[in-house]
């Protein structure tokens, strides 16, 4: 056959060629012993001197107040929501109380120092702008609420009238031209951001119910794709992210140990988006769900909700998380109690340590509160609210004071860890804790009025709101790595003493005010990166001030300083403040860190806006060294 005489012929070729040759070469021998070291050479000539180092140094930094811009309005939220750009050196600053963000010069913020009202640079009239943009009849939109900037853009969030209606996303160049781009966000958009490489702006939109819970929109995040740029944006460029699979029947669930509420008419409806951070190569977004206590992550490349996840709670009868629990009790009295502290975050955080990204919170704690107007009892019941009181028709409440649990509805083993008349107003008595959780039972009128009934509800654990701290979790796997636990308490007690300890933040002479509710509150916290050194700081929202931690080891955080540019020697603030007085300021409610190269002074900067003073106060970030 063909095939095999092809292949005889190959054999016949290749013993021709092994004739030509003189036979295989045989195998290696044996290595031989190594021979003898030969004569070292000649020693080389001596290389020139290097520069002389320098002493080591442990740096950390300190702040001081540079000055105050101040508006003129107080606890109208004037001064809210912070952000910068560091090419026009402008501060840009959400004015919630006139529907605007103002623009400021941050060139020489101590300029801002002389007592009076400041002028901005310039003010933008988000709503009116946007609602000319999109014929929308005025009075359509009311408070802008977020702002962020990336490059030469400028991104504005601004709620509907209707809060239960979709609210608009803006845009804005930096210099303060409207760029005539507005697209629909969901309900209630409460804060926007950037990815860090631009690529896109989220925003979460909050979905808050209406007074009386006949209307609650789910919560959502709307992500916008910036890489055609904003001069060609498009509708096909914006996606609606929907928690609807972790509604029941759907795809997906929530984590174990994420709060929803009884009344919630589904589990999307009851998320609601508060807060935003990205991680630092823009594939990952993590979603502050404060009343939920979660966290929601985001793939930004499919746009979808992979993950949502409970925070946990925090300890307070361990030692280190020892809280002040009454605001009768006329001491300062950091001690533990048999009582959970429930995180709630407002603003978040990330940054990355050693490949993995961390995710720091600060742990305010919020309550649900649902009310409408009612002339009486008469008209509240006629509403469908569960309580009048003076003027306010209450139709949903989940918070409860723990003197007023009815004796009978603590379980046996939660009684056996509590100290003998509990319920008195000087231990634990005024401390506010969270209606649904800790509870066994059916509990089924914490799906109506979201109070309980002691004859079908028993508390097993008592939840506080807030952590009274902040925290940092390993966002691989979501363990808690470090909680501040009773440090901000602590430290602002030994500074301001009882006088000013926990005070509220419309009035001085309120020292121990807010202990029976969620203490100095950290509400914002913003990161920053000084000479290779990592930074949190977190702004309190009732007691006022900033307090820094150096948090470069996310397992082993240490606190810096504390900072309160808020005199507690004015005897009226609302007065003084109306006048344009410096150095009042109350509620911190965000903080923008600003660094060195972007600065005009040459130094790192902190933006932090005050809404119930309405003063945005920048602050100068110095280095300096430890010993």
């Amino acid at each position: 056959m063909k095939r095999f005489k092809t292949l005889g012929v190959a054999v016949l070729g290749a013993s021709l060629l092994l004739a030509g040759c003189s036979g295989d070469d045989g195998k290696n021998g044996a290595t031989g012993p190594q021979g003898p070291a030969g004569v070292a050479g000649a020693t080389g000539a001596d290389g020139a001197d290097g520069a002389n180092g320098q002493d080591a140094t442990d740096s950390t930094i300190a702040l001081s107040v540079l000055g105050s811009f101040t508006s003129g309005l107080f606890d109208e939220s004037a001064s809210e929501i912070v952000a910068y750009d560091a090419q026009l050196k402008y501060a840009y600053v959400v004015n919630a109380a006139q529907k605007t963000v103002d623009i400021i010069d941050a060139t020489a913020p101590s300029a801002f120092i002389n007592e009076g009202v400041d002028a901005p640079v310039k003010t933008l009239n988000v709503a009116q702008d946007v609602e000319n943009l999109l014929g929308l009849a005025a009075g359509t939109l009311t408070e802008a609420n977020s702002v962020s900037v990336h490059g030469e853009t400028l991104a504005v969030v601004i709620q509907g009238a209707n809060k239960q209606a979709n609210g608009y996303l803006a845009f804005y160049s930096t210099d303060g031209t409207f760029l005539d781009k507005a697209f629909q966000t969901g309900a209630l958009p409460d804060m926007v951001t950037f990815t860090p490489d631009g690529s896109m702006v989220l925003v979460a939109n909050e979905g808050e119910p209406n007074g009386d819970y006949s209307v609650d929109p789910e919560g959502s995040v709307t992500a916008v794709d910036m890489t055609a740029g904003v001069a060609n944006l498009t509708e096909a460029d914006v996606t609606q992210i929907s928690f609807a699979d972790y509604n029941a029947g759907g795809s997906k669930t929530v984590g174990e140990g994420v709060r929803i509420s009884a009344k919630s008419r589904s589990v999307a409806a009851d998320l609601e988006p508060e807060y935003i951070a990205v991680s630092a190569d823009s594939s990952k977004a993590f979603v502050a769900l404060q009343e939920n206590s979660a966290i929601a992550v985001i793939d930004l490349a499919s746009l979808e909700a992979t993950q949502i996840v409970s925070l946990g709670v925090i300890d307070h009868s361990i030692p280190g998380n020892e809280l002040d629990a009454s605001n009768r009790d006329g001491a300062v009295n950091i001690r533990t109690w048999p009582v959970f502290g429930t995180p709630m975050p407002d603003t978040i955080a990330s940054y990355s340590y050693n490949g993995v990204t961390y995710l720091v919170t600060a742990n305010e704690g919020d309550g649900r509160e649902y009310l409408t107007d009612a002339v009486d009892a008469a008209d509240c019941t006629v509403q469908g609210g569960f309580d009048f009181d003076g003027g306010d028709c209450f139709h949903y409440l989940d918070e409860i004071r723990i003197k007023d649990i009815d004796a009978a509805a603590f379980g046996g083993d939660l009684l056996a860890r509590l100290p003998a008349n509990f319920q008195d107003n000087e231990q634990l008595g005024r401390l506010k804790v969270i209606t649904n959780l800790g509870t066994s039972g059916s509990c089924a009128s914490l799906a109506t009025t979201g109070q309980p009934d002691a004859a079908d509800c028993v508390y097993e654990s008592l939840h506080s709101f807030g952590g009274r701290s902040f925290s940092i979790y390993n966002t691989d796997t979501w363990e808690r790595v470090y909680n501040s636990g009773n440090s901000i308490e602590s430290v602002t007690a030994n500074r301001l003493g009882i006088a000013n300890f926990n005070s509220t933040n419309d009035e001085n002479g309120s020292g121990d005010d807010r202990s029976d509710d969620k203490g100095p509150e950290p509400e914002a916290i913003e990161i920053g990166v000084i000479e290779g050194k990592t930074y949190a700081f977190v702004g309190l929202e009732r007691v006022g001030g900033i307090a820094v931690y150096d948090i470069s080891n996310p397992e082993q955080a240490e606190f810096v300083q504390y900072i309160n540019n808020r005199d507690f020697d004015v005897a009226d603030v609302e007065a003084a403040t109306l006048a344009g007085a410096k150095g009042l300021d109350l509620g911190p409610e965000s903080i923008k860190f600003v660094p060195a190269a972007d600065s005009a002074t040459g130094e790192a900067m902190l933006i932090v806006g005050n809404e119930v003073s309405g003063s945005t106060t920048f602050y100068s970030v110095t280095v300096t060294n430890k010993g």
